[in-house]
This record gives structure tokens, sequence and C-alpha cells, in this order.
């Protein structure tokens, strides 16, 4: 009889050991025999994204009983995931709860030109800076986004930093920086603001693309901003001298001619009326800023500092305007730059 029993716990601690072992070794062990790339989208439901997890993967089982343990159903987190020969369930289910994807962080800002965006771009995806270009150029894709021209894209582009899979399509990323530009003008408190100025985004696009280019000074960029503001409300030419740059097709000119001043296009606000068609660059985010929050007051002109310095002296009258201009130029003679 006690042979019996011992022969019996004998056996039993063999199950167990076997049980924790093969236990162990759902959840341990590898369930993994090859390298596969899975995509999380939250289009599809939480089975349907499972699905696609478990059909690389052995220990179904074991996966569903250690998600559930920590609640992966309510915070897997979507992406594109590299799932490695060799990982366990639990890394796994770790990884998606996570959220480690593939994705890369694209920043995006300051590109005076479709050019030089799509080479900033290129450099931190997998694109073909050619082909980045390409889909900045595309007529239809603007057209698709309701712009006359592609250069109008340009209002699209909110300086930021974006998760993005290294190697989506360029025009695929455009349409998703639509998106978040979307998304940017929806916030409550600048639907207010854009009320209160009575601008629309693509008019604070392209005016921020102006003061953006007229002056690096952060804190003098609202000033700038009203001037414009002052002159538009008025019905006033904006003689902008960055929209002459932009016409011309030089944005190094240092020094703005009278030849300038009579290029023949809708972009030379010396010659016609409101703002330029499209914006002339990639506004900053402090541009942006300095626009839907302009500085109220009665400056109608300003003109770069004497004193060579980025900073500009502002005028309420022509004449007043007229001196500070002089003084520049003189700047402009002493240094021999014509």
């Amino acid at each position: 009889m006690i042979k019996k029993i011992i022969r019996a716990i004998l056996l039993l601690a063999v199950c167990v050991g076997v049980m924790g072992y093969v236990g162990y070794r759902m959840f341990y062990g590898s369930a993994v025999d090859a390298d596969y790339v899975v995509t999380i989208s939250t289009d599809d439901s939480y089975s349907a994204n499972i699905d696609k997890v478990k059909a690389g993967m052995r220990y179904h089982w074991a996966f569903d009983l250690y998600a559930d343990r920590i609640n992966l159903s309510g915070t897997i987190k979507p992406g594109r995931y590299d799932v490695r020969a060799g990982m366990n369930v639990i890394t796994i289910a770790r990884l998606l709860k996570i959220g480690n994807s593939r994705a890369v962080r694209l920043t995006i800002n300051n590109a005076r030109t479709p050019e030089a965006l799509a080479g900033r771009v290129a450099r931190q995806i997998d694109a073909d800076s050619v082909a980045m270009l390409s889909a900045l150029r595309d007529k239809a894709l603007a057209a698709e986004f309701g712009f006359t021209s592609p250069e109008a894209m340009f209002s699209i582009f909110i300086p930021n930093t974006y998760e993005v899979y290294p190697d989506i399509e360029p025009e695929a990323l455009v349409r998703k920086l639509k998106g978040e530009s979307d998304k940017f003008w929806a916030n409550e408190v600048r639907k207010q603001r854009l009320h209160d100025i009575e601008l629309t985004p693509y008019e604070v696009m392209t005016l921020a693309s102006i003061v953006h280019e007229e002056t690096n000074a952060v804190d003098e960029m609202p000033r700038v901003a009203g001037v414009y503001m002052n002159r538009l409300k008025r019905g006033m030419l904006l003689q902008a001298d960055p929209t002459v740059k932009y016409a011309v097709g030089d944005p190094t000119l240092k020094r703005i001619l009278f030849r300038h001043l009579e290029v023949d296009s809708p972009y030379n606000t010396y010659k016609h009326l409101g703002l330029p068609p499209t914006p002339i660059a990639m506004p900053d985010m402090a541009a942006i800023e300095a626009v839907l929050n302009y500085e109220k007051h009665d400056y109608m002109y300003f003109c770069a500092r004497p004193e060579m310095d980025g900073r500009h002296n502002f005028a309420r009258t022509h004449r007043e305007h007229e001196r500070n201009a002089a003084a520049y130029h003189r700047a402009l003679e002493r240094q021999n730059i014509r």
C-alpha cells in the first residue's frame, strides 16, 4: 500500500514537472521560427489584428492567456512591427502593448522650396527625393485637396515632428500631412482666432510665409504681421519684398531694385493687391502664431534697420518710412551692397 502511494506521488510529481516544463516552454520558449512583419491597423478589429500576429507564431493559447492578463485588447498600439525569430509570446504581447513599432520620427520645418522639403524628407525616411518632389508637385493630388496649383500644397505643411513608417509612399505621406493639417486647424482655439481675425487657414499660412521670410526675430513677427493686416484692411498693396524675391526667383537678393518691382508676376505684391496666390515658403510655427495673434497697432510701414541686425524700424506715416528707408539705403551703400 505504501509503495503504491509513493508511486502515485512520484507519478504526480513527474506530471506536474512535465506540465510545468510545457507551460514554461509555451510562455518563455521560442514561438517564432522566422522573422515577419505585421501591421496593426485601427481600421481592423482587435481579433483581426491578433489573427495577423498569430499567423507567424506558435502557442496561440499561451499568447491569448498572457494578452488577456495585460489587457492587450484595450491597449494595443497601431503600427508596423518587426517580429523576430526566437521571440516568445510574452515578448510579442508586450511589444504590441508598448508600441515599439517600425515608426520613425519625421521632422519638417523651414523649407523654402518644394525641392528643399523633398530633400529634407527623403533624408529621414526610405524615400527617393525625386519621387517625393513629384508628389509635392502632383497636380491631381493638389486638385484632390481643392487647390488650383501644386504650389498651394505648401499650405498643408504644419512644422512639427510626426510618426510615420519609413517605407511610406510619398503620396501617402502628403495625404497624411494634409490630415494632420486638418486636425491642426480643427482646434477650437484656432478656429476662434480664425473667426476673430477673419482669415482662412490658407490665408494664414500664406501671410505667415511672408512674415517668416521677412524677419528671423521671433519677438518681432507679431508686429510685422500687424503691419500687413493693417494694409490688407485698408486695401493697400502689401509691398512685401519677399514676394518680389519669389517672383524674381532669387530668395538671396540683398537689395530690391526698381527693375525687380516691375516684374510681371501675380506674386509681386508691389503690383497686385492682397495676398499672393500661394505661400512663398513653408512658415515656421512662430510665424503662424504671429499671424493668428498679430499685434494691434497703427504702423503701416517697416524697413530694415541701418544696423543690419535683422530687425526693423516701424513707421506710421509714409514720410517717417522714407526717412527709415533712406538710412537703410545709406548703410547698404557704405557696405557696397548693390
